[in-house]
């Protein structure tokens, strides 16, 4: 998979994509990333990407133009198009799973106040919120999705079995887990983890996932 980040600021994302999962993803060829700095379609000397809104109001306005050039630039056949702003869909280990299955897609970050509508009407595939909450641009956001979607790219976790049962695989969200020691501080594992018997088990586990689910996320059971 090829995933290109449009942002305002790279340096951000020095660091957490060079480590772990999406790090032995990049080396081993599963994901080819670019995070390319918007600033780099500009034709000013000031490199300058926003203005303000028509009809006045607050904040500064990412303009259609470098964002169209950029797009247009590095779009293919297959690539999908997607802004990250707080009006978005939000964002879903369904979502991941779909994207997973993509073969190009483009990250846009958003900035200041948001996009010109144009780019949302005439430019964009889909449109990203990772929570019901405002962060300072995309850059964050941008991250949590290309780490969700490329752990779901085959062969990167090494067993691809990790990837369907853990929260939000389903409906439901994961069971209990417990390890050595069975005995910690008078704390002891369930004994039907310790039976063997492979049926207890599963349905242990099915209980346990919806009882979880039912007190902690009961919109996901509706």
């Amino acid at each position: 998979m090829k995933i290109d980040v449009l942002t305002l600021f790279p340096g951000m994302f020095a660091g957490p994509l060079d480590e772990s999962i999406v790090q032995r993803a990049r080396s081993t060829g599963a994901l080819e990333l670019q995070v390319r700095n918007l600033r780099d379609w500009t034709h000013d000397r000031h490199k300058t990407v926003d203005d303000r809104p028509f009809g006045g109001g607050p904040g500064m306005l990412l303009k259609p133009e470098p964002v169209f050039e950029a797009v247009e630039d590095l779009r293919r056949d297959g690539t999908r198009v997607i802004l990250l702003s707080p009006a978005g869909r939000k964002f879903s280990q369904a979502i991941a799973r779909e994207l997973s299955q993509q073969e190009h897609l483009l990250l846009i970050c958003g900035s200041y106040e948001g996009f010109d509508e144009r780019i949302r009407e005439h430019l964009a595939d889909d449109e990203l919120s990772i929570g019901d909450y405002v962060l300072t641009n995309g850059a964050l956001p941008a991250m949590v999705i290309v780490d969700a979607v490329t752990r779901l790219l085959p062969g990167v976790l090494g067993d691809d079995g990790s990837s369907q049962d853990e929260s939000f695989s389903g409906e439901l969200l994961e069971y209990p887990h417990y390890t050595r020691p069975a005995e910690f501080r008078g704390w002891k594992v369930p004994e039907v983890l310790l039976s063997g018997n492979h049926a207890e088990i599963a349905r242990w586990r099915a209980e346990q996932a919806r009882r979880r689910t039912q007190e902690r996320r009961p919109d996901l059971l509706k």
